[in-house]
């Protein structure tokens, strides 16, 4: 490997908590590197419907692009690695990737979640077109059509009572598992009669990455317009326990309203965090994340007086002149 990568500040994850961190550290004239492994949920998303500034809707691809260029104005740079390894010793982070090694004095994870999808034969196409994880984001998108709630807990429930103001046909199905959801969901469900398949999936009938119906073991078709799944999550949490960092019992990174983790000098922001996981949070994190980055640098500069140099040049610069 190549002599270590150094920054001010090292963002490691490229979605959209990552981007908007970038920016806005960029623009306060901070060295900041992003170390992307290019595994954004957002790529996943063909039309984001609910981000803040486009009304006809943005693919998540084109979106992450728009704000690498915009991150890239302000010289950002960015370099595509996987980090695996993180240490912190004398207040100086260093981090391991596949392909190189890095340094920085502040250090923000950004390094999201992964929505664990059903266990459904052939379904993957459908993702983000009728397969969707989130009734904030899409329940809009599919008002009207038949919708199915993938899982078997009191989450799955919830979600199908969630989806009454967009439908009057939503189901739930369990795929072979039996509910664990409690009795008092179980009431819910016969007050509201929402209807629930118990039998495995064994085949989905779609035309494209349009979902018609499930075909189950039992010989029975629900037939529907939309899946949304509540199977949950993994959180890319690694790098932050290593460090030491606090991690709650669901998985999420603990952090204050700066984005402060319980590691001196490391941040986290986005959906690793306990904020709702939508994109435009995340990048509302991710500026917060920085701004609050950027003092604590300015006001180090301020104890150990280094901003002398920067003064030293200017006034040498004026004599020239």
């Amino acid at each position: 490997m190549s002599q270590a990568q150094s920054a001010e500040v090292i963002i490691v994850g490229g979605g959209l908590a990552g981007l908007s961190a970038a920016i806005y550290l960029g623009r306060a004239k901070r060295q900041a590197l992003v170390i992307d492994a290019g595994k954004s949920m957002a790529r996943w998303e063909p039309d984001v419907q609910n981000y803040l500034g486009f009304p006809k809707g943005i693919s998540g691809p084109v979106l992450l692009e728009k704000a690498r260029q915009q991150a890239r104005r302000y010289h950002v740079r960015f370099r595509r690695d996987c980090v695996s390894r993180a240490c912190v010793r004398n207040a100086s982070f260093s981090l391991r990737g596949r392909t190189g090694f890095y340094t920085c004095r502040r250090l923000l994870l950004t390094t999201g979640i992964f929505h664990v999808p059903p266990d459904v034969p052939g379904i993957e196409p459908c993702l983000g077109h009728s397969l969707f994880f989130c009734k904030d984001c899409d329940g809009y998108r599919v008002q009207g059509k038949r919708i199915a709630i993938y899982g078997w807990s009191n989450e799955a429930v919830e979600y199908a009572l969630g989806m009454l103001p967009y439908s009057d046909h939503v189901a739930i199905v369990t795929n072979g598992h039996s509910p664990s959801w409690t009795g008092r969901h179980e009431l819910w469900i016969t007050e509201y009669r929402i209807p629930h398949y118990q039998a495995r999936i064994v085949q989905v009938d779609r035309r494209g990455a349009c979902i018609r119906a499930l075909h189950l073991e039992d010989g029975l078709e629900v037939h529907l317009d939309a899946l949304f799944t509540t199977r949950g999550d993994i959180y890319f949490n690694e790098l932050a326990k290593e460090l030491g960092a606090k991690v709650n019992a669901a998985g999420d990174v603990v952090v204050d309203l700066g984005m402060r983790t319980t590691v001196e000098g490391l941040y986290a922001a986005g959906c690793v965090t306990p904020a709702n996981c939508q994109m435009i949070i995340a990048a509302g994190q991710g500026a917060i994340a920085a701004q609050a980055i950027n003092r604590d640098l300015f006001e180090e500069s301020l104890a150990t007086h280094s901003l002398r140099r920067f003064r030293r040049r200017q006034l040498r610069r004026r004599v020239v002149k």
